[in-house]
């Protein structure tokens, strides 16, 4: 397993051989794997991860909630659907896709799941996000809180595929630490471990790469 030391060269390298943008640059890990076969659904990397020193810019959470979990999810959540307006969308492709694309995560009350399945599924299943389900009875501020720092490693069919580790602002301690986490995440999920990585790197979202491994 990589070392966490090695891990914060490369993020020290990468911040300070990335040039200051007038943006808010993204911090993210380049995996290239080797000897797997991605076209096996099985062997595809798909995993969220919450990572311990948060995202730095936190994704946006929708949630579709009808009566009083609508009213607790107000609080905490940057959009919430209630059931009238998933017919809505549902004629309103540009609109929804709009939604799916702005948010990052979806939460929908159980009972509604298979409305918005029949309805938006076309819209969220090939984005990768369809709502998870939450108990009538639920908290959305646990749930929402929780979303908000964590982040999808997703390979698809791909062998080189990317995860956020957090942002600029962030101590290279801090990405450090996202880092660890996500690489000891995605070596556990293949089937060979660390013999299936070819090398991993660390860049900003327009800075040159740092080798990790």
């Amino acid at each position: 397993m990589v070392e966490k030391a090695a891990i914060l060269t490369a993020v020290k390298k990468a911040l300070e051989a990335a040039p200051e943008r007038k943006f808010g640059e993204s911090v993210e890990l380049a995996f290239n794997l080797k000897n797997v076969d991605l076209t096996i659904p099985k062997n595809r990397v798909d995993e969220e991860v919450q990572l311990p020193k948060g995202r730095g810019k936190a994704p946006k959470v929708a949630v579709f909630a009808s009566g009083e979990l609508a009213a607790r999810a107000r609080a905490v959540a940057d959009v919430v659907v209630v059931p009238e307006q998933i017919d809505e969308l549902s004629g309103d492709k540009r609109r929804a896709r709009k939604l799916a694309n702005e948010m990052g995560y979806f939460v929908a009350e159980a009972p509604l799941m298979p409305t918005i399945g029949r309805t938006l599924g076309t819209v969220l299943g090939p984005r990768g996000k369809m709502p998870r389900p939450m108990p009538p009875a639920g908290d959305p501020a646990a749930i929402v809180r929780n979303l908000k720092n964590t982040v999808r490693v997703r390979s698809r069919d791909r062998r080189t595929f990317h995860a956020a580790i957090g942002t600029r602002q962030m101590t290279a301690e801090d990405l450090t630490e996202n880092a660890f986490l996500i690489i000891d995440r995605v070596v556990k999920k293949l089937e060979r471990g660390e013999q299936n990585i070819a090398s991993i790197f660390v860049k900003t979202t327009m800075g040159p790469s740092e080798k990790v491994m």
